[in-house]
């Protein structure tokens, strides 16, 4: 029997282990089983707690196909409740090893417990080679691509894990789940891409909803709004400092101009309890 707890930053949720405790042999099959929405727990995929020898815990999540990805802003802002919450660690600040490097939270209490968390996600990757995506060597601002005979100016920026940010008029009615997967899987991708589709509303404010890779859409992508936030500057449509709307909820974003690191600042909660049989 596995013990697990599900939390969720903005509707973005996922499935946590104590793997220092309770050691998974086969995450992916696991990954794959318990985010099943009609014969598992259901969620966007599952992280594991575990020991690091670099920081204070290490963080490893697969999506809901069952593949490894570097980082995810909400999944690691609920990592940090986790181990604040379950008394793993006693400290506010904490240092969390993951595929996209070391993250540093700060997390703000409400009762006791963890409500809000800010994660410095590092600086931007603009570099095409270093994304990935295929190519001329450099940036990849608004550069068109073809998918299905509809031409796409696409932003590309990792965030850790690689992103692909499209403006569009009417992001609540635009064809996610269609154009999504075709972006997500483009022969430019070598390790796909996420892919954010965004309308912005003012210069300091935008709404966005996000194609999540291996895992399909989801209520909110955290690193997708860093990436959003990157991109807004970039291409001289939004401002430094923005609020994103996304289905499950808002963040706060902020690429800083000193240090030219991005900025993530966000709620998680605790869903519930459970055991696994294993």
């Amino acid at each position: 029997m596995l013990p697990f707890t599900k939390l969720h930053g903005i509707g973005n949720d996922y499935i946590y282990i104590n793997a220092i405790k309770y050691p998974v042999k086969n995450p992916k099959k696991l990954a794959i089983a318990m985010s099943n929405r009609h014969f598992g727990v259901g969620s966007d995929g599952l992280i594991l707690i575990l020991p690091s020898q670099k920081a204070d815990f290490r963080m490893r999540m697969f999506n809901a196909d069952g593949s490894e990805a570097e980082m995810c802003g909400n999944g690691i802002r609920a990592f940090a409740k986790y181990v604040y919450d379950h008394k793993l660690t006693r400290n506010t600040t904490i240092s969390v090893e993951t595929l996209a490097g070391i993250k540093h939270l700060k997390c703000t209490l409400k009762h006791g417990k963890v409500h809000t968390v800010t994660v410095d996600m590092g600086q931007p990757i603009l570099l095409r080679e270093k994304i990935p995506m295929m190519g001329n060597p450099g940036m990849v601002i608004e550069e068109e691509i073809h998918v299905d005979g509809v031409k796409f100016p696409i932003t590309a920026v990792s965030m850790g894990n690689p992103h692909a940010v499209i403006y569009v008029e009417d992001v609540k009615n635009f064809p996610v789940e269609k154009y999504g997967p075709m972006i997500e899987n483009h022969e430019l991708f070598p390790k796909r891409t996420n892919v954010e589709f965004v309308e912005i509303v003012n210069e300091k404010e935008v709404i966005q909803r996000t194609w999540e890779r291996g895992s399909g859409e989801t209520l909110a992508c955290g690193t997708g709004a860093s990436a959003v936030t990157v991109a807004g500057v970039l291409t001289k449509k939004t401002a430094r400092k923005l609020k994103v709307h996304l289905t499950g909820g808002d963040l706060t974003i902020e690429w800083n101009e000193k240090d030219n690191h991005v900025y993530l600042t966000g709620t998680a909660e605790e869903v519930f309890e459970g055991v696994w049989p294993e």
